[in-house]
């Protein structure tokens, strides 16, 4: 198989996180980077003056998360998963857009739904209204509309594994069979949900 990055973006509740993770179930020797952690450490390590709302304006969060993939992706044999929503086509074209233009493959993919929609699957994970993922869905569904940001995949009457699935054939890559249970899904679902909890602020 063909070493690829795998990139899959969406508004919150796109479904991104755990259409990523159904991917590296089911492609072998394939690993998540999540640049959102990137973000994290420099919130905790720069002072209060210094911060800013959005940790993607930060210019070493994009140059940190470029050079991360690079990195990964010459050392790294595998298939290379990025679940990561990022809507200002500058900040995509500084970590993508550089990638591509050292030869790296990086398909895309954004993940698309009606805003009632998203507002839905955020309320079923405890996210409300008003809550800060809620609150960017206009602004992503905005930026995501912008040609850069192709493939657009309708998700708004489609399941996790067809996500999955349609990924994987629209890249020609074989997955592996599901033979987990109704009830192990679940399971494994509501322990990427928790591991992947973020708390904004």
């Amino acid at each position: 198989m063909t070493q690829v990055i795998i990139w899959i973006n969406g508004a919150f509740g796109s479904g991104k996180t755990q259409t990523s993770y159904e991917l590296h179930r089911r492609i072998p020797d394939s690993f998540v980077f999540d640049p959102e952690n990137a973000g994290y450490y420099i919130r905790k390590n720069i002072p209060q003056q210094a911060k800013k709302d959005d940790f993607q304006d930060f210019p070493m969060w994009r140059e940190f998360n470029y050079s991360m993939i690079k990195y990964i992706d010459s050392e790294y044999t595998g298939t290379i998963i990025v679940p990561m929503t990022v809507v200002n086509p500058q900040y995509f074209d500084e970590i993508a857009g550089r990638l591509r233009n050292d030869g790296v493959t990086v398909h895309h993919f954004a993940l698309c739904a009606s805003k009632e929609t998203l507002l839905r699957r955020l309320r079923s994970r405890g996210d409300g209204e008003s809550s800060w993922a809620a609150q960017q869905i206009d602004r992503c569904i905005e930026g995501l509309s912008n040609e850069i940001f192709r493939h657009h995949l309708d998700t708004e009457h489609t399941s996790i594994e067809s996500n999955a699935e349609t990924i994987a054939s629209m890249l020609n890559i074989s997955l592996q069979p599901d033979d987990r249970g109704i009830v192990k899904k679940k399971i494994d679902r509501w322990k990427t949900q928790m591991q992947h909890v973020r708390f904004f602020g």
